[in-house]
């Protein structure tokens, strides 16, 4: 059975990019689009055809307009494209996260009502990312990015275990949208040289040797499946939380590992993605690792 592209829809500004961006993905992937609006008035009131106060039916009215017009609006951006729309009556974290058992990709706005517009990530978003089986994109940025005009897609080669599994999303997603891969590995100086007129003493240039080797060897194997995929190698020092918002100031997609940890609750984000989630200027795909 195939696994869909599942994108999250509130009525917001935020949801509506992440719809467009979710329609867009599954017709590059030629996958069909569900889209989701989790209710909890339909676990607490039930069917509509026990309401008599004015105010739930205009509630239900409203939910059912969101849900047409999400609908509507996906099959007007790709016609070809095989869309189902449901409301599921559970909170919108918890709904999203279950879904994510049985989708490709997850797609969710960076804000949802509420929330300041490009500032800080939504609390259904940020649950989703630290939470999902399947990949998550957050769809965050100004809107030549959130479109993918760029021609590149970044991913940060972090963690060996969470490396692999990212680092192939990415190619996928670059080989799709026929653009270029920049694989980014962050490394760290050791302390500063005593005499301050050298730049780079030989330990230094040790540390930096270390992070190509260990990003190429990360690349290897994923590359040679997508040879017609340009991939660009860089190494940039610094604490990757923050050398990783350069490149992706002009990206289409920044992609990040995850590890998912068996019988840890809570949020399972690490600082990078933490950070890349709040303040990226470009959608951030988060990829779990289990």
């Amino acid at each position: 059975m195939e696994r869909p592209v599942v994108v999250g829809v509130d009525g917001s500004d935020g949801s509506l990019a992440a719809l467009d961006w979710a329609a867009a993905e599954a017709t590059r992937l030629r996958l069909p689009l569900r889209v989701v609006y989790a209710s909890l008035w339909e676990r607490y009131e039930g069917p509509a055809s026990l309401f008599t106060d004015q105010r739930s039916t205009d509630e239900e009215g409203a939910i059912l307009h969101i849900v047409d017009a999400a609908e509507e609006r996906a099959r007007r951006l790709s016609p070809e494209l095989r869309v189902d729309a449901v409301t599921v009556p559970d909170d919108a974290g918890t709904a999203l996260v279950e879904e994510s058992r049985h989708a490709a990709v997850l797609v969710t706005g960076s804000s949802g009502h509420g929330v300041v517009k490009g500032f800080l990530l939504g609390s259904v978003s940020l649950a989703v990312a630290g939470r999902a089986d399947c990949p998550v994109v957050v769809v965050r940025g100004e809107e030549r990015a959130v479109k993918g005009t760029a021609g590149r897609v970044v991913v940060g080669v972090g963690d060996e275990e969470e490396a692999a599994t990212a680092v192939r999303f990415a190619l996928r997603e670059a080989a799709t949208r026929g653009c270029e891969l920049q694989a980014v590995r962050a490394w760290r100086s050791p302390q500063p040289s005593a005499d301050p007129l050298i730049v780079l003493d030989s330990t230094a240039v040790a540390y930096e040797e270390q992070a190509g080797a260990i990003l190429n060897d990360a690349l290897k194997e994923a590359v040679a499946e997508h040879p017609e995929v340009t991939v660009r190698r860089t190494v940039l020092e610094g604490p990757a939380h923050r050398v990783l918002l350069d490149p992706a100031a002009d990206a289409d997609l920044l992609v990040l590992g995850a590890t998912r940890r068996q019988g840890r609750f809570g949020l399972q984000l690490g600082r990078v993605s933490h950070t890349a989630l709040h303040r990226a200027a470009c959608p951030v795909a988060v990829v779990p690792h289990q």
